[in-house]
């Protein structure tokens, strides 16, 4: 009997032993948090390169969108607004604007971005996202430069479709598609003007073979008052493969004929994180 105890005993200890030593794995810390852009800074747009590559305003404006950082002053806290171009102005196709990231997403690797939005009013027309190419491209391909792709607007379609505002994500053959609640399949309502919503990107850079090159999108704000997963497998606009370099917005007067409408997008708190991280920055990084 005591043989057997001594048996039992040494198992019982290799049990523990194993469980110990694998702990790491089974309970993985999650990654920090690796500041984009919060614009606090003393220089807040001196990493941001802008550029208006479809410049048709007449009388002509040179460098004719808003970019600029102001302070919500009951907060203390300063955001970026972006703006196709000032009130009254038409003409200016593709204002975009972009920052280098801090770490490339690189490909195989799953990286989550959070970043906090609020309509200034409608209408207007803006996108937002990632892309792969250098800066130089980026200014070529415009919009086909994005890859993870967000996109606010309430304009009215070649087709005759007229959006009304609800947040969308990138589908198959470059279509959007509005953020819905997942049980009900029901679309999400319009964005509320003048309302913070917080958004979590979990970004799969993998290859289209290993399943990659689509991420899920999830949201706090407006009708969402938790977290909640809003669309899953979105899809990269190009599908590139390659590493993702730049965050980047675009924002549109629309043909001076029929303009969109010059509304902004405010954007504050870009961050990012390897791996999968739902927990919120502003308060690990506090």
């Amino acid at each position: 009997m005591s043989y057997f105890r001594s048996i039992l005993a040494l198992f019982l200890s290799l049990v523990v032993f194993d469980s110990y030593c694998h702990a790491p794995k089974l309970l993985p810390q999650q990654s920090q948090w690796l500041l984009v852009d919060n614009f606090e800074q003393a220089n807040p747009l001196i990493n941001w390169l802008m550029m208006d590559t479809d410049n048709n305003t007449q009388p002509f404006v040179s460098n004719p969108q808003v970019t600029e950082v102001r302070l919500e002053s009951h907060r203390n806290n300063h955001y970026l607004i972006k703006k196709p171009a000032a009130e009254g102005i038409i003409g200016n196709r593709k204002a975009m604007s972009i920052i280098k990231l801090p770490t490339e997403v690189g490909v195989g690797e799953t990286f989550t971005f959070y970043t906090r939005i609020k309509v200034e009013y409608f209408p207007n027309n803006h996108s937002f996202g990632l892309s792969n190419l250098s800066a130089k491209q980026i200014e070529q391909q415009n919009y086909n430069a994005f890859e993870p792709m967000l996109r606010v607007t309430d304009k009215l379609e070649s087709n005759g479709y007229k959006n009304d505002g609800t947040l969308m994500v990138m589908g198959d053959n470059k279509r959007y598609h509005k953020i819905q609640h997942l049980k009900t399949k029901q679309a999400a309502r319009p964005l509320v003007e003048n309302s913070w919503y917080e958004l979590w990107y979990v970004i799969n850079n993998a290859t289209l073979k290993e399943q990659g090159q689509s991420y899920d999108l999830y949201i706090r704000g407006g009708e969402f008052k938790q977290q909640q997963k809003v669309f899953e497998a979105a899809q990269f606009r190009m599908k590139r493969e390659q590493p993702l370099a730049f965050f980047m917005t675009i924002t549109n007067t629309g043909p001076a004929k029929t303009p969109y409408g010059n509304g902004g997008l405010m954007y504050d708190d870009i961050y990012m994180s390897q791996g999968v991280n739902l927990s919120e920055p502003l308060l690990s990084t506090r």
